[in-house]
């Protein structure tokens, strides 16, 4: 970890934030994410769960894939399935995964590259290994994030993104000892290629031993920190998290970040990814693959797809492969 990487001394750096009129965001809460499966039987994190929805809005629901080295005949992915009313994130750090949906978009995911799938008034859609890391085996790890649409945009047409690793805004602290991995949305001036209906900031740090960063952060956002691997530090008062924690915080316009020596093998450094969303304080009605406003809407949901109106399995399903 993590799949693009680059030398910190050669990118653009980040504007440290004035001290004397910046706010900091204090920690409010830390929960540590249990562990599950998903799909055909893949482990996850659930990153989010005893959050209280209200805190995590727009967001609705993140799932850490692995961090899992299949062997041979082990990869598992997700059958074809539907969804309404959101959109689904897919960020692979390490490892391949293939996707297709029923409204024509779909690829490959590899190593550092995100999908952006809106759902918006439904489509179904299949997530899973390529044939070959199934025989082979390998490393397998990303994530899944479900972002929230507004009720005036929950019945959009669907539409698909795919974003390569090299497409990721990279930038660098101040003084070089975190890389700022930027996917969407806008940190100091800095914009990340992902186009988002709800407006959301995402970003993938690596921040080295000792090192500390102090993120402007849009005042009106809220700011999640989930822990990917290593150990670090939230908040000026270096609140310690480690991976599979999330952090959320108060109101503010700096995150600050940093990084500690971590006993993970794997790293030396604190990987975290960083969210924030600018509250669509609407109802929730969510179950299963569907978020909508109100249960009439559920219902009706599923009800839609029962009757095979959110979309049928491409003739050349996964021909991508």
């Amino acid at each position: 970890m993590p799949a693009v990487t680059a030398d910190t001394l050669t990118l653009p750096r980040l504007v440290e934030p004035d001290p004397t009129t910046a706010t900091d965001r204090a920690v409010t809460s830390l929960t540590t994410a249990p562990r599950g499966f998903e799909g055909e039987g893949f482990p996850v994190h659930r990153a989010f769960a005893g959050v209280p929805l209200h805190e995590l809005d727009p967001f609705i629901h993140m799932d850490q894939m692995g961090e899992v080295e299949y062997a041979a005949g082990e990869p598992k992915g997700t059958p074809w399935h539907p969804h309404r009313g959101f959109e689904t994130v897919t960020y692979m750090i390490d490892g391949v995964m293939v996707h297709q949906d029923s409204h024509g978009g779909g690829g490959v995911i590899a190593d550092g590259a995100t999908q952006w799938m809106t759902a918006g008034s439904g489509l179904l859609h299949i997530e899973t290994p390529p044939e070959w890391l199934v025989a082979k085996g390998g490393l397998f790890h990303g994530i899944q994030l479900w972002v929230n649409l507004p009720a005036a945009q929950k019945m959009v047409s669907p539409n698909y993104q795919g974003l390569e690793g090299d497409d990721v805004t990279l930038l660098a602290s101040p003084d070089g000892g975190a890389l700022v991995r930027l996917i969407a949305g806008d940190l100091g001036g800095h914009a990340g290629p992902g186009s988002t209906r709800t407006p959301i900031t995402m970003a993938h740090l690596t921040i080295a031993p000792g090192a500390q960063v102090r993120l402007p952060w849009t005042g009106d956002f809220n700011g999640l920190v989930y822990g990917l691997a290593g150990n670090g530090t939230v908040g000026a008062d270096q609140r310690p998290i480690e991976a599979g924690q999330l952090a959320v915080t108060a109101a503010g316009d700096v995150l600050t970040l940093g990084g500690r020596p971590s006993p993970d093998a794997r790293t030396d450094a604190f990987d975290v990814l960083v969210l924030g969303g600018r509250r669509i304080g609407e109802p929730v009605q969510a179950q299963g693959p569907f978020v909508m406003n109100t249960r009439a809407e559920l219902l009706q949901a599923f009800q839609d797809y029962e009757a095979g109106k959110l979309g049928v399995i491409p003739p050349n399903a996964l021909g991508i492969r």
